[in-house]
């Protein structure tokens, strides 16, 4: 959603005016406020609404983090395996 808003925004615009365009978004400040604005719409979606999906988010986000730090592990567990396999062992 946000990619569309954002293409709907430049897509009038001439190439010489994009980097004017953009670079007030690349600011601290600028993702400082998306963040903010973000965990306010979260807040207003979910929190205020005694919703269940934030225990899913945590949930599902912890699944997903614990696989992406066990992944490298994995990976030479892997490749490890295969080695021995091509080297008869």
């Amino acid at each position: 959603m946000a990619w569309r808003n954002f293409y709907h925004e430049i897509k009038g615009l001439k190439v010489k005016e994009l980097p004017n365009h953009v670079k007030p978004m690349l600011s601290i400040d600028y993702a400082k406020k998306a963040v903010e604005r973000a965990l306010d719409n979260y807040h207003a979606k979910y929190i205020q609404t005694s919703s269940i999906d934030p225990l899913y988010h945590v949930c599902f986000g912890g699944m997903i983090f614990s696989y992406l730090v066990a992944l490298p592990e994995e990976r030479r567990h892997l490749e490890h395996q295969q080695h021995a396999k091509e080297h008869g062992h």
